[in-house]
């Protein structure tokens, strides 16, 4: 299996390491592994991709390469440039340093690197890794992720459908902020909504006076939709969400369509 992985929080970032070592366990020794990842961290850019202004691709070593761009521009950089030979099997994207689930999956390059690989037919996958009191002192807080990750992607890949149709599955795993021992097991649930909390701005002033605002993100452990990603996460389970770029809201549009009849 020739496996392209990527992230947005960088080619140098320890969950990229952790995300490589995973895809060499499923690709086997006769696999390939191929990494085109950011040259610089690129959260929070979600299906962003580099319409606009080219962008420089650089070689780092054997089948990895640093792309000044997007997650998703990666992907396509992967595809078309990098392995233009034979396209890949398999796209991972990750292990993300932070959870992707709830909201945050709408912002998340992680998720767009994901994104990308779907709309260009290839089975695609995000991982990120819930973080919280009880990962900060481990040796690695990617410690669930890179133990249960080539288990998960392993199952994901024996339901995924052989044809998607236009809008073909991706899959948003994270894995809950938990040592690896304490993971309960794995739940397919549906992506969810924190309550109450969501992103906002709080503005600085510079040396020089200048007013600047950053961007904070919502309290990660409030109360979120039951059943969902974020509430599995945060009791020990491990989310897997399946995706389709499609975003209508069929429910809607059945409700709505006579309106404009």
């Amino acid at each position: 299996m020739r496996i392209l992985i990527t992230n947005d929080d960088g080619i140098s970032a320890p969950g990229l390491k952790v995300l490589a070592a995973i895809a060499a366990d499923i690709a086997g020794p006769e696999g390939e592994v191929w990494t085109v990842a950011p040259a610089f961290e690129q959260s929070g850019v979600a299906h962003c991709i580099s319409y606009t202004h080219p962008m420089m691709v650089t070689e780092m070593g054997p089948r990895r390469w640093a792309a000044e761009g997007s997650p998703a521009d990666c992907v396509l950089a992967g595809i078309h440039d990098v392995m233009s030979d034979t396209t890949p099997d398999l796209v991972l994207s990750g292990v993300n340093r932070g959870n992707n689930s709830a909201e945050n999956a709408l912002y998340s390059g992680t998720l767009g690197g994901a994104m990308e690989g779907s709309l260009q037919g290839i089975p695609s996958i995000a991982l990120s890794q819930f973080l919280g009191p009880e990962t900060r002192d481990l040796p690695t807080p990617f410690e669930a992720s890179a133990t249960h990750g080539a288990e998960v992607i392993r199952r994901i890949l024996a339901l995924t459908p052989a044809s998607g149709g236009d809008y073909p599955l991706f899959w948003n795993v994270n894995f809950p902020p938990v040592p690896a021992a304490r993971v309960k097991g794995t739940r397919m649930v549906p992506q969810g909504k924190r309550r109450g909390t969501c992103f906002t701005t709080e503005p600085h002033l510079s040396p020089s006076g200048r007013r600047f605002l950053w961007i904070r993100g919502g309290d990660q452990r409030v109360a979120a939709t039951p059943g969902c990603d974020s509430e599995a996460n945060l009791d020990g389970w491990i989310s897997v969400t399946p995706m389709r770029a499609d975003l209508t809201a069929h429910d809607a549009l059945a409700d709505l369509g006579d309106a404009f009849a």
